[in-house]
């Protein structure tokens, strides 16, 4: 008769087995950008690699502003919950403003040149140990024990970790929500906002200046990234991206 504690066990380890193959081999990387030169050719690689990730998010939060202003202006607002939930809008939020109101400032998209230039900086084009070992293109932190990888260099008060992603694409996707709802990023949205009721074009450009609180840094950051979209010519994916996605 078979040891019911053993088949236990056989069961654990297979389970555990079957949890290791998702978390390491199901993973998605993105190509390893230190193969190349550095210099044009890895930017070269960079850019092809993020561009249409980037652009197919905001296609999708293009999509949702669409669906959100077509029930705001025909008074549908029963149907926004779902939109509610993704862009993290709680009772707190709508005691201060409409739901219709809030939601058009968050979903929103995040301009090409802006996101590319931030993944840049934060992950030394794509070569750092975060992006390398937890597809985190854009320095993002968690705060749960063994949500990510931990910081060699973290105070020992901190208890801090990079998040672990997926997929390069799943790292986008988390720092595009990031802007849209974070309380940090106010700011940007403001910006964003303002120029939409003004019918001017969301540029990367515009949006630094609403991410003094992004980087310890400050202003000194935003200037950092405008410099880096003005020299690598960045602004032209912005006119791509606003041609396919609005």
């Amino acid at each position: 008769m078979s040891n019911p504690k053993y088949i236990i066990v056989v069961v654990v380890a297979v389970v555990a087995s079957i949890a290791a193959w998702f978390t390491f081999f199901a993973k998605e990387s993105a190509p390893d950008f230190s193969a190349y030169a550095a210099g044009p050719d890895r930017k070269a690689a960079f850019f092809e690699y993020f561009t249409p990730i980037i652009l197919d998010i905001n296609r999708e939060l293009a999509a949702d502003r669409q669906q959100i202003q077509s029930a705001c202006d025909a008074g549908e607002t029963g149907t926004l919950d779902k939109f509610l939930t993704k862009f993290r809008i709680d009772d707190t939020d709508l005691e201060q403003d409409t739901a219709c109101n809030i939601l058009l400032r968050r979903a929103d998209i995040v301009p090409a040149s802006l996101a590319i230039a931030q993944a840049a900086n934060e992950s030394a084009w794509g070569t750092s140990r975060f992006a390398k070992q937890g597809n985190n293109f854009f320095g993002q932190w968690c705060f749960t024990k063994g949500c990510g990888i931990v910081p060699k260099s973290r105070d020992a008060n901190k208890s801090h970790e990079v998040a672990d992603f997926r997929s390069p694409a799943d790292s986008v996707e988390s720092y595009m929500l990031n802007l849209n709802t974070h309380d940090a990023y106010k700011p940007l949205r403001n910006i964003r906002q303002s120029l939409r009721k003004k019918g001017e074009a969301v540029t990367g450009v515009a949006l630094s200046y609403g991410l003094g609180k992004y980087s310890e840094r400050g202003d000194e950051y935003g200037k950092e990234l405008r410099e880096m979209i003005s020299f690598n010519k960045l602004s032209s994916l912005d006119k791509l991206a606003l041609n396919e996605a609005d």
